[in-house]
Formats: structure tokens, sequence, C-alpha cells
């Protein structure tokens, strides 16, 4: 059997596995005890991925079949500092898991989307996961926080971009009504104290898991040197292209506390 390493991102984490990328999802939404359901979002590295820091040569002498035949689903191999000691050139498909245990799969974008709105909210997802408004656009946000010159930086990051609908471009009156945060007075305050600072944390310590419909250009992992961009499809290819994906990942109770 094949094996296949994961670079997880709910929690960080590096995993080896006999599951190709739909069926490893659908065990880390649904078949664990560890959890009764949820989200997992995990990027596929690729075959002849190689690295000092992880003990990858004992994988193949642990990720083997039971003695029943059936594949090993799970072999954690590093859950601290894994982001940071993956080259980004090993990266490869980014895998969006509803707690459902439906899969989509996103391909690396050959450019990036550039940013058009004034003001944007990004879910940093690893190493640290805060709530920030920015006026920034999520290259350059990534960038920034990455930047080692900086008295407080991570060495990479990886991101989502929040949908802000008329809060975009004016922060006190745009409308919002369609989006299903709490406490939208609290976010329209944070960026209204953007004019001096390009940064504004809204919450430290969110809600776990993510509102796929609320994701807006998509999912960026990078450092100072180099950001990948994930772009997360229109509502109109979601609907034609993933139906089932997109109706499981509208079936959700998640909400933000912010």
């Amino acid at each position: 059997m094949e094996t296949y390493l994961y670079l997880s991102m709910m929690p960080e984490s590096l995993v080896a596995s006999m599951l190709p990328p739909k069926e490893f999802g659908a065990y880390m939404a649904t078949g664990t005890q560890k959890q009764t359901s949820g989200q997992a979002m995990f990027f596929t590295l690729k075959p002849g991925f190689r690295s000092e820091f992880f003990r990858l040569a004992e994988v193949a002498e642990r990720c083997v079949p039971h003695d029943d035949g059936r594949p090993k689903h799970s072999l954690y191999l590093a859950i601290y500092r894994v982001l940071e000691h993956i080259p980004l050139d090993a990266i490869d498909s980014l895998w969006l898991i509803t707690a459902h245990g439906r899969a989509l799969e996103l391909k690396q974008a050959s450019t990036y989307t550039e940013p058009t709105q004034k003001y944007h909210l990004y879910r940093e997802i690893a190493p640290v996961n805060p709530l920030i408004a920015s006026s920034l656009g999520p290259v350059e946000f990534c960038r920034f926080i990455t930047d080692p010159s900086k008295p407080v930086y991570v060495p990479r990051l990886c991101l989502v971009e929040l949908d802000l609908a008329g809060m975009a471009e004016d922060p006190k009156n745009g409308r919002a009504d369609n989006l299903p945060y709490r406490h939208l007075a609290h976010i329209r305050t944070c960026l209204g104290e953007l004019g001096t600072k390009p940064i504004k944390t809204v919450d430290r310590l969110p809600r776990q898991g993510i509102i796929y419909r609320c994701i807006k250009s998509g999912i960026y992992i990078g450092d100072r040197e180099r950001v990948l961009e994930y772009a997360f499809p229109s509502v109109d290819e979601l609907e034609l292209k993933h139906d089932e994906w997109w109706r499981c990942a509208n079936d959700s109770e998640l909400q933000w506390t912010v």
C-alpha cells in the first residue's frame, strides 16, 4: 500500500497515512474517537519529500497495515513547529474537509489574486490562530506577520481571508447582514482603527473551525520570501462543480464569538 504524508493545519501536525486524501479527510473529520465530528484542513506533500528535522526514516517501519489487512489510518510524526520546517516547494494540494467528511481539493494558484478592497479580515490558522483586521492585502499581510525584523513574528503562516461584505469599504455603514459573525459592532470598530496602523486584533482566541461560506479570496501559506495562494472557488463554481461539498459546508452551526 502507498503511504502519504499530510501537513495538517487543524491542528498543526505532520501525519503519515495509508489512506489517499479523500479517505484521509473523511477519517480525520468523522472516523476518530477523539471527536464526534469536526472540520479538517491539510496539505498533501509531494512524493519524495525528505527532511532531517522529522523522523521520516521510521515511516516505512511504523506505517504498516494492521494484522487484518486494514490500512494504517494515521501515524503522527510531529505536532510542534511543523509548518516552519516544511519547504514550500514540498507542498502540493490543499484539502478542505467538512464536518460530514466531504472533501474539496484546491490547487495552488499560478498568479496572485489582486486585492481590490480597502480592508480585510484574516483568520490565522497556524501556528497561531487569532482573528485580525488589516489594511494589507493577503500576500502583503503574510509577509508582514513573518517579517523577522518585527518585534513579534512567526517564521511561517497559514491564513484564510474572510468576507467583510460592505464593511470592506465602509466599516461604519457598510452592510453586513449576510455575515454570521457575532458582535459585528466590534469588527466595525477594529476596522475603523486601521488608519494609523496596518493590523488590529479582533479576537485572540476565536472559536475553532472555519465558516467555509465566508471565505473571501482564499487560503494562503508562506513567509517573508514566498507565499502560496489557494484561491477559493466562486459560489457559481461551487454550486455547479462541487454541489455536494458546498451543501455540506453550509450545513453548519459554527459562529464566530467576536
